[in-house]
């Protein structure tokens, strides 16, 4: 499919600091050169637990899923390549509507409960717009236990699955607005009747927070009409012995049932929709694939925990089936959409824009990327555009550059640094310190 562009960029005249010290302080900066939008419906879809192995148009991973719908927002849209979200779930969906590091918001593993205290970017958009869009979060919550929560933070409606996974695709718990009941129903197929139930009800533009668990475990065979993996044997022995194609049927699946959410809009509403699609975190470690490893998949800030797919598609993005290098972290997609529905924001808590690319590739840019991971103390990693650094908890360092060392395999730290690494790794040094104060 392809989506018409209905409006215009504005060059950005004026150089920003890309992850400076001025968003560590909660400061805001009004972009100078507001773009004027006319509304545009936004969609957010989270994948569980799939990284870039997982996902089409990625170099990672022999084996891949058959997603024509994905493949088809590829085709017209922009395919990231250096997205950073957390190791697990939570903290990056905290990144997300709270557009803060989890050393900021207190959210850092699974399990850590958002504050209601905080400004969720569903609140940001009503407070600024004059509650101009109806909001949604329909599918994994896992921020929080309370029921009330997503409500208490200022989302028009959710329903879904309050905690982080289930037991069963079809025997787990809903919540909607307050109230749990036990569906049998498949878990992706409801989200996906629950968002077009809601957004055939919308009067106004509507920013939809479509959060599949899929594929997260259990690892399963999908409804045999959404998939392409075949007739596979169901029994757990099974499974166990290899997962790999229960897993990619979960993730067809999820691809198919986005294909319908979709196919449910009208012309109209696709020409005036913009699409995110990303993964929360890397590919679990059962079904991880080369050039990741048990070791450094989802749960590690290696590459195959942290860099993950996003694909952006439809109103605004000019770019046609080109792939963007930029730095960018899930908390970015808090000012990102936030200016998509017209607020002249560029910079905001720890979340810098990346609006821009959308249509310019030549487009200011973080010049860091960092993230962090709880584990008896604070492991955290931090890159620019060369080289990466790993602090772990125990006191132990990992350099890599990044360039000519993609998947960490020749860590610097014990080996005579050129001039040139030193000095990076005191600039991540310093960078993370102002970050982490």
């Amino acid at each position: 499919m392809r989506f018409k562009i209905i409006f215009f960029f504005i060059t950005i005249s004026l150089l920003f600091l890309s992850c400076s010290s001025s968003t560590e302080t909660g400061e805001i900066i009004v972009d100078p050169d507001p773009v004027i939008l006319s509304n545009p419906n936004i969609l957010l879809i989270i994948g569980d637990d799939m990284g870039k192995d997982a996902t089409p148009n990625y170099p990672e991973g022999i084996i891949k899923p058959t997603m024509p719908t994905l493949q088809s927002l590829i085709s017209t849209g922009i395919t990231f390549d250096n997205l950073w979200s957390y190791s697990v779930c939570t903290p990056t969906r905290a990144s997300i509507i709270t557009g803060k590091y989890g050393v900021k918001s207190g959210v850092l593993e699974v399990g850590d409960q958002i504050s209601t205290a905080e400004t969720s970017i569903q609140e940001y958009i009503d407070a600024n717009t004059g509650n101009e869009y109806a909001t949604a979060i329909v599918g994994k919550w896992h921020l929080s236990n309370n029921i009330s929560d997503p409500q208490t933070m200022g989302i028009d409606y959710y329903a879904g699955l309050l905690n982080g996974g289930v037991q069963s695709y079809t025997n787990w718990n809903l919540v909607e607005n307050g109230q749990s009941n036990v569906s049998t129903d498949y878990t992706t197929t409801k989200f996906t009747d629950l968002a077009i139930d809601w957004v055939d009800n919308q009067t106004k533009p509507w920013f939809l927070w479509l959060a599949y668990n899929a594929p997260h475990t259990p690892f399963h065979l999908a409804p045999t009409n959404l998939h392409t993996q075949g007739n596979l044997p169901t029994d757990q022995a099974s499974i166990d012995a290899n997962p790999t194609p229960y897993f990619l049927s979960a993730v067809e699946a999820m691809d198919s049932e986005i294909g319908r959410l979709l196919n449910s809009l009208t012309p109209a509403e696709i020409e005036n929709t913009i699409i995110i699609f990303i993964g929360d975190n890397g590919t679990p470690g059962q079904v991880v694939q080369s050039p990741y490893n048990r070791l450094r998949a989802k749960g590690s800030i290696y590459q195959g925990g942290v860099n993950v797919p996003m694909i952006i598609s439809g109103f605004g993005v000019n770019r046609i089936g080109e792939r963007e290098s930029a730095l960018i972290h899930t908390a970015d997609l808090f000012a990102t959409i936030a200016k998509i529905s017209g607020i002249s924001i560029q910079e905001i808590n720890n979340s810098i824009s990346f609006y821009d690319l959308l249509s310019n590739s030549n487009a200011n840019q973080r010049e860091f990327v960092y993230t962090e991971k709880s584990d008896n103390g604070i492991s955290y990693t931090i890159r620019n555009s060369t080289y990466k650094l790993i602090k772990n908890s125990d006191g132990s360092e990992e350099l890599y550059n990044i360039i000519t060392d993609a998947y960490e395999t020749n860590n610097l730290i014990g080996t005579i640094l050129s001039n040139d690494a030193s000095a990076n790794k005191l600039a991540l040094e310093m960078e993370a310190d102002i970050i982490r104060m």
